[in-house]
């Protein structure tokens, strides 16, 4: 009789869930715009905290250099750079009492088709994992192209928001 191992304990994962459900929450209820951002990378870290869970360390390193090291950063540099009037202040609207509505019935009904598949049992997997040299060697060699272009689009995203900020200075003065 074989023995099945759980990969990802419940409280840990209730726990890394909370953490990104609360921090998504509060990157689109956040009033500034900074603190929003900061969320929503807290967000994309709990995200890749699930992934370590679920045994996709390539997943989550990925998730934690495109999304956090590079998408979060890029918005709070081009936020902090572009909008200095205090950050950027959203207002409040009676959108919100909608917007609220509109996600719990979407959460309660991606909750029933989740439970209404079979993406709850538990699959036992015979295949070994890829080690950390062989991801590295195909970074290098085979995605090193799209590695590159990746990080001539963000160095040009953030070109732009410097170019941007000087263009807003200037005409302030």
């Amino acid at each position: 009789m074989r023995r099945v191992v759980h990969i990802m304990p419940d409280m840990v994962f209730i726990a890394v869930a909370v953490i990104t459900i609360g921090a998504a929450i509060l990157a689109l209820e956040s009033r500034e715009l900074v603190y929003g951002a900061v969320a929503l990378a807290v967000s994309f870290l709990g995200v890749a905290g699930i992934f370590i869970l679920l045994d996709a360390v390539f997943l989550a390193m990925m998730q934690v250099l495109v999304y956090v090291g590079s998408i979060a950063v890029l918005i709070i540099f081009v936020v902090m750079l572009v909008r200095r009037e205090k950050w950027v202040s959203i207002p409040a609207g009676k959108e919100r009492i909608m917007g609220v509505i509109a996600s719990v019935s979407l959460l309660a009904f991606v909750g029933f088709v989740v439970l209404g598949s079979g993406l709850t049992e538990t699959f036992t997997s015979t295949a070994t994992p890829p080690s950390f040299f062989e991801i590295g060697r195909q970074l290098v060699t085979e995605y090193g192209l799209t590695l590159q272009i990746l990080g001539l689009v963000l160095a040009l995203a953030v070109i732009g928001a410097l170019t941007m900020a000087k263009v807003e200075g200037i005409r302030s003065k």
